[in-house]
């Protein structure tokens, strides 16, 4: 006989939310009183990387600001040439004057211990190096290339982030690797090899920096490959095995949708498992795109996940053939352009704004439910329904709109609504 379920009173309620953050060294990247806290207890940050040629220090000021507006917290830029090395005060400079206090972090390969002794003052600019130990040259070469650039990091008292990528592998600790597994009894595939290399590389590098006199709490690993399920499993291990700060990020994610959906599935299984510290959404831009969508992307992950709070959020139905007219979706496109808009500003003049809730729903199905649960919602009409648009704020309905300025009224009810409830001097 199968047995029913038990009664609600005698279940206990399954728990909801993220596990607890693995425990990890504190980092900090600082640039002048400012300082980014990764790691520790301190929340995922978000950071970005610029596209543009580093030669060009006005635009790659303009872009390290328009990202930083955006909500990127840690920008970094191209460090290749010494033309780029010699640019980069120009580009801290360019910002201090424009008022933007976003730490920058140098990506280094090759040449980077060269750079960095050869341009000291970009030494000093920058408040975090990128080091991929993969393409730093082979044997001793590698070996002292990479002591150069941490006693640059050392004598700066920069932050470091070990960056092994799956693209760019010790060819030699590769090598070494797979001929111990062809002495197993029972060898692994060359993949799971691949991922031990990388995780083996990642600690290894870390445990020969702090050698050479780098603090473990200036040190951040990350291991980036481009399939998800491959990330998601080097994490695990990775995580597993140290304690350092660790940098999530889908390398080579890909375009638009693609890469949306591949960074999200893999971040946020890590992210549910408490593993992560800082995290990068690596999106090829469509030509003439907005490199700033990666930013909006990974902080959008980071709250839809309840992890974070960075703008508030619109809740709105997808439409069907009860919603034949579009005036539902530009009203919550509309409204979602207008509150990230606002953002810069608000966040200032009104402390918890980020944590609010909108509703825009398109008939009365599910419209009057949803903007009751949102703290401000609009139910807009469907079709064949009585042309008005009840509008609710905080459970309760206050007011009905009809005609043709129900946008621009109801923008002006959620303006009224955010200066009155999250105004500084609001008692609420």
């Amino acid at each position: 006989m199968t047995q029913g379920p038990e009664t609600p009173s005698a279940c206990q309620p399954l728990p909801v939310g993220a596990q607890p953050k693995r425990v990890t060294r504190t980092v900090d990247v600082r640039w002048g009183d400012h300082v980014v806290k990764l790691g520790g207890s301190a929340p995922v940050v978000v950071q970005s990387m610029t596209n543009t040629d580093t030669v060009d220090a006005i635009a790659t000021a303009i872009q390290v600001k328009e990202l930083a507006r955006a909500g990127s917290e840690l920008v970094r830029i191209t460090v290749n040439t010494p033309e780029a090395a010699r640019e980069v005060p120009a580009i801290r400079e360019q910002l201090d004057r424009m008022g933007v206090n976003v730490p920058l972090v140098g990506d280094f390969h090759y040449n980077g211990h060269k750079l960095l002794a050869d341009f000291p003052e970009c030494a000093q600019a920058l408040s975090k190096y990128r080091i991929n130990p993969g393409n730093m040259g082979g044997g001793k070469r590698r070996d002292d290339n990479f002591a150069k650039m941490i006693e640059i990091a050392c004598r700066y008292d920069k932050a470091v982030r070990i960056g092994v990528n799956w693209g760019s592998l010790d060819h030699e600790l590769m090598a070494r690797m797979m001929d111990e597994n062809n002495q197993r009894a029972h060898p692994w595939t060359a993949q799971a090899v691949m991922r031990d290399a990388l995780v083996f590389s990642a600690i290894s590098n870390a445990q020969r920096a702090e050698e050479l006199g780098l603090d473990g709490k200036r040190i951040v690993l990350s291991c980036k490959v481009s399939h998800v399920q491959d990330l998601i499993t080097v994490y695990q291990d990775l995580s597993s095995r140290c304690d350092y700060a660790l940098h999530l990020g889908l390398t080579e994610a890909g375009m638009g949708s693609k890469g949306i959906v591949a960074s999200t599935a893999a971040l946020s299984v890590l992210l549910q498992q408490g593993i992560g510290d800082t995290i990068r959404i690596s999106l090829t831009p469509e030509p003439g795109g907005d490199r700033a969508r990666e930013v909006v992307v990974a902080q959008e992950i980071l709250q839809t996940m309840g992890l974070r709070a960075f703008t508030p959020m619109v809740v709105a139905c997808p439409g069907c053939g009860r919603t034949s007219s579009t005036v539902f979706q530009e009203l919550a496109n509309d409204i979602q352009s207008y509150l990230r808009d606002q953002m810069p500003v608000w966040k200032d003049l009104y402390p918890g704004v980020e944590t609010m809730n909108v509703a825009v729903m398109g008939c009365v199905v599910n419209g009057p439910g949803e903007s009751r649960h949102a703290d401000i919602g609009i139910s807009l009409p469907g079709t064949g329904e009585v042309p008005s648009a009840p509008v609710y704020v905080d459970g309760e309905r206050v007011v009905t709109l009809k005609g043709d300025t129900i946008a621009q009224e109801f923008q002006t009810i959620v303006q009224n609504y955010v200066e009155r409830r999250y105004g500084k001097t609001s008692t609420v």
